[in-house]
């Protein structure tokens, strides 16, 4: 028994380590880009070469890995590739991933060429279609044994008129138990947009629906999103956790986070800062309560007040409760803090210019799927923010994620 183990230890450890040296590599490989800055988009990519070996010339936007019919939780990733706006689908962009069996190796197949054995016989190609979208059919990946880091999914990305293929943030699953203390140790880069997927059941199979910004924080990439002004976070970022104070609304008199409280569905942060139109922002909070009654608990919306000019804590209460009552208010939640730089509520990690009439991020699932800036409150953009909404959706909207 001890041979056998001892040969198995043998046998599987090269193909963890290859692994873990891969996506090691990875990263240092960016660091050093930060030192010394070349011309490769992304700032190098260990292991981006292996995508090209018995890659199909006809590639689908759906793909069923050999861990689909193996022993496992079976698993779907599914989302869409986005241009660098975010917004724009990406059509024929092709992904590599890879990633290790149920129990946690890099597991070669038979016939496997012998490069390709580092990535494991759990591999494979999709291309996104006219719209953007691709599917992957496989197998939920387990951590490396004896390690602490999550279990996660590579993935390289080729674009046909990008000079070299470069590399995301791994897709890593917000249940793991091993995702929180790896990420206070080693912050995601957020290439691409965040990595973190939020699993939800549908029957026996797993869905995590993972879209991705091309070049979004990626060094040296070629394309730049259009000048505007900047005001919050990326489309494709997570929605950051924050404690604004509740005024009025369902949690009044508390400081809820907004996306922890409210983050499996669509949610829409309405932040206002120096310059507020009182009028316009009465049009637009009875235009997110309408919404929010039609849509019921698949809709969160928050009014966020930023505004540091003579600010008082029991003055803004008082104000935007009044202004609650005004308006007859039951689903919005009206709430403020000190300033958006405020780092005891955690405002600023929002990242919102207090010097724009407003700012509209849209997230489903705790990930930006939209954003807007000093949008005027007309019936076009009442209709903008609705169509947004009912766009995101997807096919898996009301499924239940794992609690």
């Amino acid at each position: 028994m001890r041979n056998c183990i001892a040969f198995l230890a043998n046998l599987f450890l090269p193909f963890i380590i290859i692994g873990c040296q891969a996506q090691q590599n990875q990263h240092q490989t960016s660091s050093t880009q930060t030192e010394n800055p070349i011309d490769i988009v992304g700032g190098g990519c260990d292991g981006c070469e292996l995508m090209y070996i018995g890659m199909p010339e006809n590639i689908n936007a759906v793909d069923t890995s050999a861990g689909w019919y193996e022993k496992g939780q079976k698993l779907l990733v599914t989302g869409t590739v986005f241009q660098i706006d975010g917004k724009t689908p990406a059509p024929d962009i092709i992904l590599y991933y890879w990633h290790t069996d149920k129990d946690g190796y890099y597991s070669p197949g038979k016939g496997m060429h012998p490069k390709a054995k580092e990535h494991g016989h759990l591999r494979g190609w999709v291309k996104t279609d006219a719209n953007g979208h691709y599917a992957i059919y496989t197998l939920r990946p387990a951590p490396y044994p004896n390690e602490n880091l999550p279990a996660h999914i590579h993935l390289s990305i080729r674009e046909p008129d990008v000079a070299n293929a470069y590399y995301p943030d791994d897709i890593v699953f917000d249940d793991d138990a091993l995702l929180l203390p790896a990420l206070k140790k080693n912050p995601p880069e957020n290439r691409c947009g965040s990595g973190i997927v939020r699993v939800l059941i549908d029957g026996d199979l797993q869905v995590a629906e993972h879209d991705l910004v091309l070049g979004l924080n990626v060094p040296n990439y070629p394309k730049k999103p259009a000048a505007e002004k900047q005001s919050g976070l990326n489309i494709g970022e997570d929605q950051p956790s924050f404690i604004p104070f509740h005024a009025y609304g369902p949690d009044k008199g508390s400081q809820a986070c907004p996306v922890c409280k409210y983050g499996r569905y669509h949610g829409i942060l309405y932040f206002v800062g120096e310059n507020p139109n009182w009028e316009d922002i009465k049009k637009w909070l009875q235009f997110l309560e309408m919404e929010s009654i039609r849509r019921q608990h698949y809709l969160k919306a928050y009014f966020v007040y930023g505004n540091p000019h003579s600010f008082d804590k029991n003055t803004r209460q008082t104000e935007l409760e009044n202004l609650g009552k005004e308006l007859g208010l039951q689903k919005t939640a009206l709430t403020f803090v000190p300033s958006f730089s405020d780092a005891a509520t955690e405002a600023h990690l929002n990242q919102i210019n207090p010097a724009v009439s407003n700012t509209f991020v849209i997230y489903k699932n705790r990930s930006i799927v939209d954003k807007f800036i000093d949008l005027s409150p007309t019936p076009e953009n009442f209709q903008l923010l609705s169509a947004v909404l009912d766009k995101t959706k997807g096919a898996y909207f009301e499924l239940e994620g794992i609690h």
